[in-house]
C-alpha cells in the first residue's frame, strides 16, 4: 500500500499511530486501528510493546537517525533479536548475519563489526532494514525509505522491499512522495491531504485515471511532458498550502486549493464510490467524470498573453 500526499498532509503521523509512536502532546481522539481483528489505538505502553516491532516494524526516512553511532551494528542487531526471539548470544549473532545476507549485504561479517559512521547510505538503509525484521514483523512501515538515496541504490532498495514482500508474505505500507516508486512497488495507493485519504484505490486505477482533483493536480505536477508534445507544456502547480489541523474547513479540506471548487463543497459530505474497490471523498466527482474536467496549469493564458507583447 502506497500513502502518498504533499508534505504536512498527515502521513508520518497516521504511520507513526500504528506504532503508537506519536509525538510529545499528539494523541488519537477518535477513529480507530484495526490490526489483526484488534482495537490498538490508544493501547497503554505496556501492550503497544507486545506489537511494536514484533508485529509491525518501522524503517525511518533518514538510516542514520534509526541506527545509534555509538554501537556497532552487531551490538544494534544482536539485542532486539535477544528480546524479540528469545535467544542466546551466539545464535543472535547467527541471526543478525542472515539478516544482512537477506538484506543483500554480501559482507556481513566485516559490515557486522562496523558503526553507522562507516556505511554508506545505500548499506546503512540495508542495515536499518534488518534492524526492522529482527521481530519478523507481519507490516512494514517503510517511511520516504528512498529518498535519501541517488537513483541506484533507490532501485536495489525497491527490489529489496519487493524481495522480501514474495518471500517473506510481509505486507508493506509504502510512504512517499514519489508517486513513480509508489507505481514501481505497490499494488494499491491511498491519496492523503489533511489528515484524510481523498483517493483510494489499485495503483493503475488511481495513476492512470483519478477522480479526486487533489490526485489530478498531483499527476500533473509530474514532469512528464509526452514526447510527441508539440512544444513544452507548464507543470500543474497547487497554489497555497497545506492547511494545519486546527484550520480544517468543515467541508472538502482541499476546497481552497481547488480548481474545481463550487458552493457545494462547503459542507460535510460522505466518500463517493471510485474505481473498481476505492472511493473519492469529493462531492463533485460523477459531474467532473461527466465532462472529463482536466487539472490545468494555473495562469498559464496570462504569461503567454505576456510574452506574446515582448519585444
Amino acid at each position: 500500500m502506497g500513502l502518498v500526499g504533499e508534505s504536512g498532509c498527515g502521513k508520518t503521523m497516521t504511520a507513526r499511530s500504528l506504532l503508537g509512536l506519536l509525538p510529545a502532546g499528539v494523541e488519537v481522539s477518535s477513529g480507530s486501528i484495526i490490526w489483526q481483528g484488534r482495537q490498538i489505538a490508544g493501547l497503554p505502553e505496556r501492550d503497544a510493546i507486545k506489537i511494536r516491532g514484533r508485529e509491525i516494524a518501522m524503517i525511518s526516512q533518514e538510516p542514520m537517525v534509526a541506527l545509534d553511532p555509538l554501537f556497532s551494528v552487531k551490538s544494534q542487531l544482536t539485542r532486539p533479536l535477544r528480546r524479540f526471539r528469545g535467544v542466546g548470544r551466539r545464535e543472535a549473532r547467527r541471526i543478525a548475519l542472515e539478516l544482512l545476507r537477506q538484506v543483500g549485504i554480501v559482507d556481513a561479517e566485516r559490515v557486522l563489526r562496523c558503526y553507522p559512521h562507516q556505511l554508506s547510505g545505500g548499506m546503512a538503509q540495508r542495515v536499518a532494514i534488518a534492524l526492522a525484521l529482527t521481530g519478523s514483523p507481519k507490516l512494514l512501515i517503510a517511511d520516504e525509505t528512498t529518498t535519501a538515496l541517488d537513483v541506484t541504490v533507490q532501485a536495489e532498495i525497491l527490489s529489496l522491499l519487493r524481495a522480501l514482500v514474495a518471500e517473506t508474505g510481509m505486507s508493506v505500507l509504502l510512504v512517499s512522495h514519489d508517486l513513480g516508486v509508489v507505481a514501481d512497488i505497490c499494488d494499491r495507493i491511498a491519496v492523503m491531504y489533511s489528515g484524510q485519504v481523498v483517493e483510494a484505490g489499485t495503483v493503475a486505477e488511481v495513476l492512470e485515471d483519478p477522480y479526486h482533483p487533489y490526485t489530478m493536480a498531483l499527476l500533473g505536477a509530474n514532469p512528464h511532458v509526452a514526447d510527441d508534445a508539440p512544444e513544452p507544456e507548464r507543470l500543474a502547480a497547487i497554489s497555497g498550502s497545506v492547511p494545519p489541523p486546527g484550520n480544517w474547513p468543515e467541508g472538502c479540506r482541499f476546497a481552497d486549493r481547488c480548481q474545481f471548487a463550487a458552493s457545494e463543497c462547503s459542507v460535510a459530505f460522505e466518500p463517493e464510490p471510485a474505481h473498481v474497490d476505492g472511493m473519492s471523498l469529493c462531492i463533485r466527482t460523477g459531474e467532473l467524470r461527466r465532462t472529463g474536467a482536466q487539472w490545468a496549469p494555473e495562469h498559464r493564458g496570462a504569461e503567454l498573453a505576456v510574452e506574446s507583447e515582448a519585444p
